[in-house]
């Protein structure tokens, strides 16, 4: 008689039945990149009125309540159809993300942080879309009168997770030239 093998996702079919590294490193950057960005966002929601900035740094760095209707520097913020529009493009963006992540072997661990931190930078993001219309935004760093457009959690992971796939594709193109 024929063993019947029990059901495991892709991530799951070793002999030993445990995960993948690079699916552990996704659900723990995920999830904890996830958790930080929205806990500040409710934090400044709720112990802040929209536009109060609070100094961190003086001539540098606050916190500053704001939202975001648009994307990165308020790009299509008058967009009559900005919402769907962006939350469309975030779908696709994270499905994109999922695709790429699954082909990565298990040594490409760099490139799997940084996927993480990309892909839950969209999903902060689009939880704010989908729950207020925009985004909240609260990090301002500035000099003197010249400030940066405001960010948050999910923007900085989202900037941090391409540089290191940037700083990844260097390295991996540097090691295979001195393969050949």
């Amino acid at each position: 008689m024929p063993s019947i093998r029990p059901f495991a996702p892709s991530a799951l079919r070793r002999s030993d039945r445990t995960m993948r590294p690079n699916y552990r490193i996704f659900s723990v950057v995920t999830a904890t990149s996830l958790v930080i960005d929205q806990a500040t966002k409710i934090l400044v929601d709720r112990t802040m009125e929209l536009y109060q900035s609070i100094p961190v740094v003086p001539g540098l760095f606050s916190i500053t309540y704001m939202r975001n209707k648009g994307a990165a520097f308020s790009f299509l913020s008058n967009f009559d159809y900005r919402r769907p529009f962006f939350i469309v493009v975030t779908l696709v963006a994270m499905v994109a993300i999922a695709i790429t992540f699954r082909k990565l072997r298990d040594e490409q661990r760099l490139a799997a942080v940084s996927l993480s931190l990309i892909f839950s930078g969209a999903v902060g993001n689009l939880i704010d879309r989908v729950r207020l219309g925009e985004v909240i935004d609260f990090l301002d760093v500035y000099w003197k009168t010249h400030h940066w457009p405001a960010f948050n959690v999910a923007d900085s992971a989202i900037c941090v997770g391409v540089a290191l796939l940037a700083l990844d594709m260097i390295r991996d193109e540097r090691r295979q030239s001195k393969d050949n």
